[in-house]
């Protein structure tokens, strides 16, 4: 295709699934800006409709097809696109059956994008899903989530097998990055402003374990210390039995790395964490959450719990929700169980009903939410930085003072919010997204801080 006719084609992304989709998705926008193509925000205006699918549970799967399905009913003319982990697990199943989708595109290869998008637009329908490359991401020259920050996949795959999930049959085994990439990587993304670095995988105490069975992150960690400027490190899921203790030192040394730690402990039941793949217990990960809050008494502990896992009883059930009192968790998502074909949990018997997993699920939220306001308490009337994502005006016409809403306030986050997940700060007054504002904390309103700004 010639570049004039490359100049005139117009996309646009609609994401689903994870921070790593979204990582993909701004790389995917980078390749196709740099083959002469231009995102445009509203899909109405798009030659090409990508969507960037999830595939990690039945709701995910479908809810990406019906983002298929309406967009093509929506603009018939247009081009629509099936791309990421969806139609990297089921290629020639979706190029068959799902004929809404004018191209199918998987995700273990992103430098065939343009390949595969100009061949959608010339009506050719490939059905592209390439085997898996090494992990080494382009600079993303332009980035989907909230201004000052960015994630960093520091590695792609995972190889812990836990009989419930199904990302190793997606996206394979672990292949990390050498630490001199993730390093310039970040070094590029500080310099153009960012503040905030999310450091993602699937498990980042795997990072490194797939070339010469060293845990590279406390090394990652000591290389982004040296880094000159202000600015911060989080890390986002470390699996239980993989963590590192060394990073706890990174974060006594430097208080730019975040003792923010994401652990997916999943269960309090010893059989039901052996028939996950676990290798850990219940009273290991407690010992674990009290080392962390030994060394480092302000940490952040965020968890995930799944209930209705083959073979989880009542009493199953009570083991957790004791081990959730007894954690005492910052923050907690609590999913149910899919069941999903290639897993090994898909074959194991005693299946919980669907309506009963659901209300174990909201016993656990409802349960959580004294826990965590309790544990937020702690950073009431102290001061943070608080990186500014949205800005809210006040509202104009007659009513607005009487009803206490004549103040415009900023949404934004402290070091011990992560993106999307947790709760806000809420700071008085007018600030512009991207900006780092200090805050004086007065208040805790559920899971969200008010705050008032110190000296503007």
């Amino acid at each position: 295709m010639s570049s004039k006719a490359a100049a005139s084609r117009r996309f646009f992304i609609d994401l689903y699934g994870c921070a790593k989709n979204q990582v993909d998705a701004e790389e995917i926008g980078t390749r196709l800006v740099a083959a002469g193509w231009t995102r445009v925000a509203d899909a109405d205006e798009a030659d090409l409709v990508l969507v960037n699918s999830c595939g990690f549970i039945e709701s995910a799967k479908k809810e990406s097809i019906d983002a298929v399905i309406g967009h093509k009913a929506a603009r018939p003319s247009a081009r629509v696109m099936l791309a990421g982990c969806l139609s990297q697990r089921y290629p020639d199943e979706l190029g068959e059956a799902l004929s809404e989708a004018d191209a199918v595109f998987g995700n273990a290869d992103l430098s065939r994008v343009v390949e595969a998008a100009e061949a959608a637009l010339a009506g050719t329908r490939p059905v592209l899903a390439p085997a898996r490359v090494p992990y080494r991401p382009l600079e993303r020259k332009e980035l989907f989530g909230w201004k000052g920050s960015a994630y960093v996949k520091i590695a792609e795959g995972c190889s812990n097998r836990c009989s419930f999930c199904a990302i190793p049959l997606i996206r394979g085994d672990i292949d990390s990055r050498p630490v001199d990439d993730v390093v310039a990587e970040i070094g590029s993304l500080l310099a153009r402003g960012v503040y905030e670095i999310d450091l993602i995988g699937q498990d980042l105490g795997s990072y490194g374990r797939d070339s010469g069975g060293e845990q590279l992150l406390p090394a990652l960690l000591s290389r982004l210390s040296a880094l000159p400027g202000d600015f911060r490190v989080r890390m986002l899921y470390i699996h239980p039995d993989r963590f590192p203790l060394e990073i706890l030192d990174a974060c006594e040394r430097d208080p730019r790395v975040l003792p923010y730690f994401d652990i997916p402990f999943q269960h309090g039941s010893p059989k039901i964490l052996k028939a996950m793949g676990r290798k850990g217990d219940p009273e290991a990960y407690l010992a674990l959450i009290g080392k962390i809050r030994a060394r480092l008494p302000d940490a952040v502990v965020r968890s995930t719990f799944l209930v209705g896992f083959p073979g989880e009883t009542d009493e199953d059930f009570a083991l957790l929700r004791d081990f959730q009192d007894r954690a005492r968790l910052d923050w907690l998502g609590a999913f149910a169980y899919s069941k999903e074909e290639g897993t090994a949990a898909a074959a194991m018997k005693g299946a919980v009903p669907k309506k009963l997993a659901e209300r174990r699920k909201a016993g656990l939220e409802a349960a959580q939410g004294p826990i965590t306001e309790e544990r937020m308490t702690r950073f009431v009337g102290r001061e943070f930085e608080v990186l500014i994502e949205e800005r809210i005006e006040a509202p104009d016409g007659e009513g607005a003072e009487a009803n206490g809403n004549d103040e415009a306030f900023s949404l934004g986050r402290a070091w011990f919010q992560a993106p999307e997940v947790d709760g806000l700060c809420v700071v008085r007054g007018s600030f512009e997204p991207g900006t780092v504002v200090k805050a004086r904390t007065f208040a805790l309103r559920g899971v969200d801080l008010e705050a008032d700004p110190v000296g503007t």
